[in-house]
């Protein structure tokens, strides 16, 4: 239980981090600083040994580097918890994965809806799918005792599925032309972690340089090199033996060092390059597009109707349970939650259209106001479900 209520409270204190930065790139690219906002992001980070060069944007290193490392942390949770924590178990697992399912389910439906048509649009379709389990965490971290921590289980379980599903889709959906080389060389460097794992070794500079190997092969193949922090992650041996002959757990102690390098760092980061909005020129009308009320519409109404929905059949049917203490009420609100989309969703944007100016930036404005509006909501029923319960 110290173990969820640590993560917990890492992720409640990102979230207020997040919103910092947000604020502080909104206010940049929307004032007289913009230009030198705008030079930042693009700053040449250029690393080259021998012939192989890579050389990219300051930008471009956040989003394929950094968050690689943001994907190793939630490959390492999810197996984590999957072979011994809330997903271990089909009575676990059940609610959060139909919930996690619906959540993902009617938010695509409802921006195909409006973007069936449009071939550039319909590249677009995962944006609202996503949850941010900071920003959620962070909403629901205000409300103190008042919301039960088997809501916060819940939430939180719900959240790493669904970035195991927009993983999966980032897989499936968000590769470009493949390297035949690169893709072998990957191979080869994942099963030479795999093998690592299968002899016992627990070495974690072993499994990071190989690692290394292997985001850079990804990188250059074509496949999002996100993909490789999470394959890492899953070779990464839960328990082990050192040299001593002690039992230590790699995994677990590459999940803590990380923990605190993702949520003060790696996140705000990504959140102050990718959040920079300039609203100045965009309209009402350019809002009221159909990418923009796709997106808005998905995240805070697919979202609540996807997760509760789901969770009511469930439960009704016997499926699985209302978590211990908890509400109807308190139970839509943390779905409500949900809609906070924010980083997840602004990184598959970045994959899901070429350039930010082809949507003239409405995009990430309909991500930061749908976001908006579900933490407002959000946290406003969990607070009146808890006056209710008390008068």
């Amino acid at each position: 239980m110290k173990l969820i209520q640590s993560f917990i409270h890492k992720e409640s204190s990102s979230g207020i981090l997040l919103i910092i930065t947000t604020l502080l790139a909104l206010i940049l690219s929307n004032t007289m600083l913009a230009p030198y906002y705008e030079a930042f992001l693009h700053i040449p980070v250029s690393i080259q040994v021998g012939s192989l060069q890579l050389d990219k944007s300051l930008y471009h290193w956040v989003n394929d580097g950094l968050m690689a490392i943001f994907f190793l942390l939630i490959g390492l949770e999810v197996k984590r918890e999957i072979l011994e924590g809330h997903l271990s178990s089909l009575s676990q697992v059940s609610l959060p994965a139909i919930a996690a399912i619906g959540g993902m389910a009617v938010p695509a439906a409802i921006y195909i809806y409006f973007n069936g048509g449009d071939i550039d649009a319909i590249n677009g379709w995962a944006i609202p799918t996503a949850t941010d389990i900071a920003f959620a965490l962070g909403i629901l971290s205000l409300l103190g005792k008042r919301v039960p921590l088997s809501l916060k289980v819940f939430l939180m379980a719900l959240a790493i599925i669904d970035d195991l599903g927009a993983i999966v889709i980032i897989a499936i959906f968000y590769t470009v032309d493949l390297s035949t080389l690169s893709i072998v060389v990957a191979a080869v460097a994942l099963s030479l972690l795999i093998l690592m794992n299968y002899m016992g070794v627990v070495k974690k500079g072993a499994y990071f340089i190989i690692g290394i190997i292997l985001w850079i092969s990804v990188l250059k193949s074509g496949v999002h090199a996100t993909l490789a922090g999470v394959a890492l992650a899953f070779t990464i041996p839960l328990h082990g033996k050192n040299e001593q002959g002690e039992t230590i757990s790699p995994l677990k102690i590459i999940e803590h060092n990380l923990h605190y390098w993702v949520a003060f760092l790696i996140l705000p980061l990504f959140a102050f390059v990718n959040a920079g909005v300039d609203v100045t020129d965009i309209s009402l009308s350019q809002m009221g597009g159909a990418v923009p009320m796709g997106i808005m519409l998905g995240l805070f109404l697919g979202k609540q109707v996807g997760v509760f929905g789901f969770s009511w059949v469930a439960i009704k049917l016997g499926l699985a349970k209302m978590p211990e203490g908890s509400n109807w009420i308190q139970l839509y609100g943390v779905s409500v939650l949900t809609g906070i989309g924010f980083t997840m969703s602004l990184f598959i944007v970045s994959l899901a259209f070429a350039s930010d100016d082809l949507f003239q930036y409405t995009d990430k404005l309909a991500i930061l106001l749908a976001s908006f509006a579900s933490g407002i909501v959000g946290y406003m029923v969990l607070r009146y479900s808890r006056s209710k319960h008390d008068a």
